[in-house]
């Protein structure tokens, strides 16, 4: 049997069902009030400092219905990433992927902790990089206002049905 060279594997189950609810979850919340945003998963972000592919990005929607292959930083409202139980990963998504965001001056970063337990760190860009403004904890509902008011439980977002 011959390996895969480049190719990583698909996120674990935890990682899927929390960047689907929660694309859902912001879906809703930005039609409620009509926000004018596509809430998009994988789509290529094309950053002054590289390419980035955010787990989900909350975009423009005028910029989305051309359907482009990418999407410049001024096209996004904000972004979210999962962060990776790898290491390696957990390094490249808490300080390489918000330092490359700000490079666009993405308005805001979400970073949602899978471990020890799940929690979302929401943090905005000002003064050329990102101040974490709201962090919400497992089991707690947390408003969070901006762009669009959206209430978010981190653990329900990844806890298995039934």
């Amino acid at each position: 049997m011959g390996g895969c060279a480049g190719l990583s594997p698909s996120a674990g189950t935890q990682h899927q069902r929390a960047s689907r609810r929660l694309a859902n979850l912001l879906e809703a919340a930005a039609e409620a009030v009509g926000a004018p945003v596509e809430v998009m998963e994988a789509v290529n972000v094309v950053l002054p400092s590289g390419l980035l592919v955010p787990d989900i990005a909350v975009v423009d929607a005028a910029a989305a219905a051309a359907d482009p292959v990418t999407c410049d930083p001024e096209a996004v409202w904000f972004v979210v990433e999962i962060v990776s139980p790898s290491p390696a990963g957990r390094q490249i998504d808490r300080k390489v992927k918000p330092l490359m965001y700000a490079s666009g001056a993405v308005p805001a970063y979400w970073r949602l902790e899978l471990q020890p337990v799940p929690s979302l760190v929401v943090a905005e860009f000002e003064d050329g990089g990102y101040t974490e403004r709201t962090v919400a904890g497992p089991g707690e509902v947390t408003l969070i206002d901006k762009p669009f008011p959206v209430r978010v439980d981190p653990l329900e977002l990844v806890k298995p049905r039934g």
